[in-house]
Parts: structure tokens; sequence; C-alpha cells
């Protein structure tokens, strides 16, 4: 497919009304991995309707989680697309949550300043490539652009926001990630940013950007099978809220060790354990009512469970 013709099935596909599913490459060239864009517009929707980009967890579910958002969507008039790598052609951790940067998880079997993967083989790039393909599609003009992961994808969202450091996103936010890449430049690359294109200068960048943790207060479970337990991850805490508060406190000292302008927030999520629906719905209310959900309302969100 030529250029032209992706861009405009990008375009037909983001200005559909409704829900709808299409799949999207990133690059022209053979041997591109597509994705699936889950995507929904209100009918009220216009030209200038701020855009949401939504990242699965480990089930690669972004129908769900577009559908999660359906109900901000018709109260603000959001357009929501769920950039969904499958497990067929985006396998395990190594490839999603950990962007593709590495051949192997392994360590043992890397140096410390093992090499990376070609860029544009990384499912990081696709969501940015995505995000300029929407601009040059006339889909995105100057209105806000979002992004929002929960569990896997919340790895996913901090990671690519720390490896690659764009500009193109109003607010990015993260929901109970399993574990965190630390934004230190001398621990190797999936526990720091070590290996990685990081540097100094990316780091300002990192803590100017504003990116918001969402840690469910009652995701305290240590058992969970999808919770990352290799010693890296340990090292940060007994399970995702615990690590939460160890990233977003490493986060703030290293900023302040190197005198940098700090604009993250960390939101504990009262009430809510490992949860994509409720902190779904918990982002947009901040988002988009500039605050944080009642006591009322976080009560009757919590009790769901979803990966």
């Amino acid at each position: 497919m030529s250029t032209d013709l992706r861009l405009q099935a990008l375009h037909d596909a983001a200005l559909r009304v409704g829900r709808h599913a299409a799949d999207y490459r990133h690059r022209t060239e053979p041997g591109t991995r597509s994705i699936v864009l889950n995507t929904y517009r209100p009918a009220h929707a216009t030209a200038q309707s701020p855009i949401v980009l939504v990242q699965h967890g480990v089930m690669r579910n972004g129908d769900d989680y577009r559908d999660f958002w359906i109900p901000a969507a018709d109260e603000h008039g959001l357009v929501i697309i769920a950039p969904t790598f499958s497990n067929e052609q985006w396998p395990d951790v190594v490839s999603y949550n950990n962007g593709n940067l590495l051949a192997t998880t392994d360590r043992a079997a890397l140096a410390d300043t093992a090499p990376l993967t070609a860029p544009e083989t990384w499912s990081y790039t696709v969501v940015t490539q995505l995000a300029a393909d929407l601009k040059a599609a006339g889909v995105l003009h100057s209105q806000p652009l979002y992004l929002f992961g929960h569990s896997a994808g919340g790895q996913f969202v901090h990671r690519l926001l720390s490896v690659l450091t764009p500009g193109m996103f109003t607010q990015v936010a993260a929901g109970n990630p399993g574990w965190y890449t630390l934004p230190l430049l001398d621990l190797p690359f999936p526990e720091g940013l070590g290996g990685t294109p990081a540097d100094a200068d990316s780091l300002a960048r990192l803590f100017a950007t504003p990116l918001t943790i969402l840690a469910g207060d009652q995701d305290t479970e240590t058992n969970d099978p999808h919770l990352p337990s290799e010693p890296a991850a340990l090292r940060q805490g007994p399970h995702r809220y615990a690590r939460a508060l160890h990233y977003f406190a490493t986060a703030q000292a290293e900023a302040a060790r190197r005198g940098l302008p700090f604009r993250w927030q960390l939101h504990t999520v009262e009430g809510i354990g490992h949860d994509g629906e409720a902190m779904s719905a918990v982002c947009a209310h901040l988002w988009f009512h500039q605050r944080m959900p009642s006591a009322a309302q976080l009560a009757a969100l919590a009790g769901r469970r979803t990966a």
C-alpha cells in the first residue's frame, strides 16, 4: 500500500462514527508488522475533538479498552483510538511492554551495553508514527492528543515516553504498571535507561513532560501470574502499588539531583485494585474534569477486575 492510500485509510477509519476496527501499518515497506486500531467516534465529535490513544494490557484487548473510554467520549466529545498489538505479530513482553528494543530480556546473555534493534521495528515507534500519520492524514490538527495505558499498557506508555521523549502528547498517564523503567542512565534497559537513546537532555524533557502515575492502593497482589517477578522488578517493591511509589520517588529524586524541573503527578487511587475499566474512568475524570473522582465515585468504580 502506498503512503497516500495508507493515510487515506487512516483518515477514513478515524472519522467513522461509532465503534470500528481497522488495520494499520506505520511503514509501507514489505514485512512491516501491523496493528489493529480499535476506534470510537461519537456522532457529535468535531474536527477539533481531543484524541485519546489508549494502550491495552496483557490480554491485548484493545477493543475492551476502547469501550472503557466510550462513556467519557460521549460526555466530552472525544475520539478514542486503541492501538492493539496482537500476540501473533508482537509476542511476549519483549516486543510489546519493552518496545522490541532488545532481542531478549535475559540480561545474563547480554552485555550492559547490548545493541538495540532498529528503531523502525520498535512498538513504541508504531505509536509515535501513528500520531504523525494522524496529523499527515488531516485528522490531528491543533487539538489535544492524550496517551493512556493500563497494566502492561502502563509499562508500554511510560517506557515509550522515557525512551523517545516525544513532545506530541498533551498529557500522558500510566495506570498500575507491573514495574517500571527507572529514569536512571546507569541501569541497563529495561530496569533503567542505559543502552537506550536516552541521555541527559532527554531526561530533562522526560521530567518536564506532564506524566501522571495512577496507582490503585488495592493493587497489592503479590502472587498474580502477570506481575513481573524478576529481581529487577522485585527491587522496586513487592506489588504494583509499592512499585508506583518507588518509581515516582526515584524520578523526583533524580530530577532534584540534576536540578531539573519536574512536572509529573502521582495519584493514589483509593479503593481501586488492578482494574483497567475503573482506571480508565479515573483518568478521564482527572483529565476532563480537572480533578480526581470523589470518594463516592471511586466507591462506585471499585470491584471490577480487568488486566
